[in-house]
């Protein structure tokens, strides 16, 4: 994918030509959430994607969000969200950002904490299929 590379830093986001486009100031965010992972994205990290055949990011910087988990090969991403995402203004954003995050070539799916706890083999399932 072609980006403008001065709008890209009007913007305040590093590109490399490595990784998609993100703002610098994401990383430390970014590694305390890889470090304090929900309960949710710790059972889906340990027992579904940590082990997978190909390259499976946690807690990535894209643009100026933070992802769950990135699948760069398949350009996948996967969201566990908790119940604050059953809140209005809360699904909204995330409508927005899963609007934003495609204009990128990027498919989003989504489970809640209680999918991936509760019944994870069929979370694997459909996120294997993407695989």
């Amino acid at each position: 994918m072609d980006y403008d590379f001065l709008a890209l830093k009007q913007r305040g986001l590093i590109y490399n030509g490595r990784h998609l486009p993100y703002k610098p100031g994401l990383i430390e965010k970014a590694k305390y959430l890889r470090k304090n992972m929900t309960d949710a994205e710790k059972k889906l990290w340990k027992e579904c994607l940590r082990n997978c055949k190909i390259r499976v990011l946690r807690q990535r910087p894209i643009d100026c969000y933070i992802v769950d988990f990135y699948i760069p090969k398949i350009k996948l991403v996967i969201e566990v969200d908790g119940m604050i995402h059953n809140e209005k203004d809360i699904k909204e954003y995330d409508k927005q950002r899963t609007l934003f995050l495609e204009l990128y070539g990027l498919k989003v799916i989504r489970f809640t904490n209680d999918e991936v706890v509760n019944n994870l083999r069929k979370v694997c399932k459909k996120v294997h299929n993407y695989l």
